[in-house]
């Protein structure tokens, strides 16, 4: 892989991945761009006892464009973008409009390809492996800073679920605290070690639904997907890997070897849930990573959530009153139906 960083026209940083050791990237962003100037504020709710990001500059960003004024294809003569070179493979820069800024911590866009008609799971392994190695590589970039407590690397896919621009990307967030749900997650995991003499929840959770299989997605020599026994979403999957790491950085290369195959192949049956010639699923696909300087790093677990907020062809799981009230999720689909689907639309 090589890696070549350079800057945007207003001093964003920007980063290309290529496959090849021989690509230079030397084109120049044209664009008479002026410093990006944000408000973003964290505000901490001392009755829930989370941070909030109060960042008004985000209510101007760009909002759906059409193909042809898409910021995230490729530059073209007469018609500048934030990729200023011709083509690329994997890109990642800082957005333009961010959630989280400065002290606040880091937002940036990783594009997966340049192909602004594809989508991740119609990529090839090869590309899938380039942006594995991007979000690790920028996972331990970020990691450095020292605002940041977390990172985030994850993908909305759909206007479903909310997204702004149509090419295929992802984001990475660096916060600089640790997200409610992971404290959760790692409160969840003590008292499991203090329950049973020390052993830890996301292997005996993992280890269970691989002995009861009825929820098994997939199960390969180096990664678990399940949907789990309380599955929030329609259809939702966890996928481990088999030797319990904290983050991407810890990956062997075994587990990194094989995860392409294992995650298109997800990707994938997600598209045929609703019967081929379906509207593309819509999904949230997000990797859960351990908080860094952090002395409960060592008894979290890596994983990936994907998840959809569809529940049927034409209909899609709201988050109303308990939900978003609450906190209760109400699901529609049992888990046990949804792995069993996600079975049978098995490719090719």
């Amino acid at each position: 892989m090589r890696k070549t960083v350079t800057k945007l026209a207003d001093g964003r940083e920007l980063i290309y991945y290529d496959s090849r050791g021989d690509v230079i990237r030397d084109a120049a962003d044209p664009r008479p761009l002026h410093p990006v100037l944000t408000t973003t504020e964290i505000r901490h709710d001392p009755i829930l006892g989370d941070d909030v990001a109060i960042a008004s500059h985000r209510q101007t960003r760009t909002f759906l464009p059409p193909a042809e004024a898409c910021p995230l294809c490729p530059s073209s003569p007469g018609r500048p973008t934030e990729i200023p070179a011709p083509d690329y493979e994997v890109a990642v820069f800082e957005n333009r409009f961010p959630s989280l800024t400065g002290e606040a911590g880091r937002c940036e866009v990783v594009c997966f390809t340049s192909d602004h008609h594809t989508s991740f799971a119609a990529l090839g392994e090869d590309r899938a492996a380039l942006v594995l190695a991007a979000w690790t590589d920028r996972t331990a970039g970020l990691a450095a800073l020292p605002a940041v407590r977390q990172v985030f690397c994850f993908e909305n896919r759909g206007e479903e679920i909310g997204v702004t621009l149509g090419h295929p990307h992802g984001q990475i967030y660096a916060y600089p605290f640790v997200t409610p749900r992971t404290e959760r997650m790692l409160a969840s995991a003590a008292a499991h070690a203090a329950r049973t003499g020390g052993r830890n929840l996301f292997d005996d959770t993992v280890a269970a639904e691989r002995d009861d299989g009825r929820r098994t997605v997939l199960a390969t020599e180096h990664w678990t997907a399940f949907v789990p026994y309380a599955a929030h979403w329609p259809y939702e999957v966890h996928l481990y890997p088999r030797r319990r790491v904290p983050d991407l950085l810890a990956l062997d290369d075994a587990a990194r070897t094989e995860f392409p195959q294992v995650y298109l192949e997800l990707l994938r049956r997600f598209d045929r849930i609703f019967g081929r010639g379906a509207p593309p699923t819509p999904y949230v696909s997000a990797w859960h990573q351990a908080p860094f300087h952090d002395p409960r790093r060592s008894e979290f677990a890596l994983h990936l959530e994907l998840f959809t907020i569809r529940r049927a062809p034409g209909k899609l799981k709201f988050l109303a009153g308990s939900e978003s009230g609450m906190n209760v999720f109400i699901n529609d689909v049992p888990p046990e139906a949804a792995a069993e689907r996600l079975r049978e639309v098995a490719g090719p």
